[in-house]
């Protein structure tokens, strides 16, 4: 968040119109400039109450002055005549920011506002400084987000704000373009995950103004078949959510089959165990007020304007929160497949990179960590435990590193920071925890998608179980829509081949394929129907914290 709420100038402004009503003659341009250039010598950060990223006053005080600078002092929306063409139509988008789920208020539209009218040089030059701080912190925000998620925990959501804004660029971006308004309406991350989502928040907007829907109340577990007193509230409920199309029932108390189908429908959305039995999951959703559901959808708004706006014409996104992954060409996805991502402990990163090679039939390289804190305890209780799982000892992790029996060490001995020395590597086979495929992209945090033998954890709803990396449960298509462009015919038949062949084969990319690891507690799916995942990390409640201070419902 760029701007805060600026009351103390605006009350100011106010008095101030009440003794000194609006001049209507226009003052001259070389009295506007040279107000101008008195405003910018007194511009301390009390005039305009700005908090730019993470910086001091004097570097904010900076921003501006640069701006000033770049353009000669000289005012950039105003003239003797008042507010330009292009003043207009900045206050315009300034004043729909809500449609992003920003706050109009915190980009100066009540200061800029309130000197619209007045013709006097000093109010002039107010005027054209405000315009100039509210457009740096729309594009800002837009282009990079709000940095107040930044300021509140820097580890976790370092990706929001200031990374590479520069605002000399940003105004000359925008004052040089051939369509202002066309380059406002640009700022805006452009695909279908962010689009819809803006729909979405309309939408839940109109039902909120409706008066939202009705908490289901807890009670029993409610199977199909039996009668309720709740079920219909639940009918109301559901038809508000949009969940269930047809309202009327002849037995009103009656968990009919279409109604089951409605709860069903809402389970799926809201990343629920799709069974039709209303239980306490399925109570606990439904008793989300619709403010709280706007609010999720604002804080992924937000998460998507952090996101490189431009994922590419082919890539691959990662959802870690709704444990999904889709292949997506030109804006539409052509893949979709269900994913394992890292535990608690172990919480997969928020990134993007590029997709470089398949490793087919890989080796996998056993983590020191994994070493200490799993395998250890294991060998001291089994030393062939090792030779059991396919798994080679190295005398060490350099290229010299020689192989070792491992039945000829005495594990007890052993300590957990000796045995991070070794290097662990299991064989390629359908024992390996890294499946018959790796899918890399270089990367500091050693993330990689792969398949692997544990294929019935995919049938669970909640899929919070690797050490980090993702599991993929369909690696083949997965190939096949990275490879498809690659030299050579690469069928399914052609990729069996390769899996089929005892050998390690790496195949690299001809063009690398972005790849997205993004954190989406709310999307769309193709069909157009909104989803809710589960905040598996927590992150949303400290997210909303710093975006709705005060309001967060808690």
């Amino acid at each position: 968040m760029i701007i805060k709420r600026i009351l103390f100038p605006l009350l100011l402004l106010s008095v101030t119109s009440f003794f000194h009503p609006p001049s209507v003659v226009a003052a001259p341009q070389v009295e506007i400039n040279f107000a101008l250039l008195k405003e910018l010598a007194d511009y301390p950060e009390d005039i305009l109450g700005t908090e730019w990223c993470n910086v001091d006053a004097k570097h904010q005080e900076l921003w501006v002055s640069a701006v000033y600078n770049n353009s000669g002092k000289t005012p950039l929306w105003v003239s003797s005549n008042g507010p330009d063409v292009r003043a207009k139509l900045v206050l315009s988008a300034l004043k729909k920011v809500s449609e992003d789920g920003l706050n109009p208020e915190e980009y100066a539209t009540g200061l800029i506002e309130s000197l619209w009218e007045r013709r006097t040089a000093e109010s002039l030059a107010k005027l054209d400084i405000y315009m100039t701080i509210g457009l740096l912190g729309y594009i800002h925000d837009m282009q990079e987000g709000r940095i107040s998620p930044n300021l509140t925990d820097p580890k976790l959501f370092d990706q929001a704000g200031c990374n590479t804004f520069d605002p000399v660029k940003a105004m000359d971006e925008a004052r040089n373009s051939g369509d202002l308004e066309a380059f406002l309406s640009s700022l805006s991350p452009s695909h279908h995950f962010y689009r819809t989502l803006k729909k979405e928040l309309e939408h839940y907007r109109n039902i909120e103004d409706g008066g939202g829907w009705r908490l289901f109340s807890s009670g029993k577990t409610l199977h199909p078949g039996e009668l309720d007193i709740r079920v219909s509230d639940l009918r109301v409920v559901l038809a508000k959510t949009g969940d269930l199309v047809q309202t009327s029932s002849l037995k009103e108390q009656l968990y009919d089959d279409q109604l089951v189908e409605a709860v069903k429908r809402f389970q799926l959305r809201n990343g629920l165990e799709v069974d039709g039995v209303v239980g306490k999951g399925t109570t606990a959703a439904l008793r989300i007020p619709v403010a709280q559901r706007i609010r999720q959808i604002l804080m992924n708004m937000e998460r998507w304007r952090w996101t490189k706006h431009d994922l590419g014409t082919k890539y691959v996104l990662v959802d870690i929160a709704g444990f999904a992954l889709q292949g997506v060409v030109n804006d539409s996805p052509v893949l979709e497949m269900r994913v394992i991502v890292g535990k608690m402990s172990h919480e997969t990163p928020v990134f993007s990179d590029s997709i470089k090679y398949i490793d087919f039939n890989p080796f996998w390289n056993i983590t020191p960590s994994i070493a200490r804190n799993e395998m250890l305890e294991k060998l001291r209780e089994d030393n062939t435990y090792l030779e059991s799982k396919h798994i080679k000892l190295f005398s060490s992790w350099q290229a010299d590193g020689v192989e070792l029996d491992p039945q000829s060490i005495d594990w007890n001995k052993i300590s957990r920071s000796d045995i991070s020395g070794f290097k662990l590597r299991q064989e390629p086979g359908v024992w390996n925890a890294l499946g018959v495929m790796k899918f890399v992209f270089p990367n500091k945090y050693s993330i990689y998608l792969h398949d692997t033998p544990s294929r019935n954890l995919f049938e669970k709803t909640s899929r919070a179980f690797s050490h980090g990396c993702i599991r993929v449960s369909a690696p083949k298509h997965l190939a096949r829509f990275l490879l498809k462009g690659n030299d050579g015919e690469w069928t399914e038949q052609t990729i069996q081949d390769i899996v089929d062949s005892p050998k390690r084969k790496v195949v690299r990319l001809k063009t690398p394929i972005p790849v997205h690891m993004v954190y989406q507690t709310a999307w769309v799916d193709k069909n157009g129907l909104l989803h809710f995942n589960k905040d598996i990390y927590g992150r949303d409640k400290k997210l909303g914290q710093a975006l709705f201070p005060g309001d967060w419902l808690r």
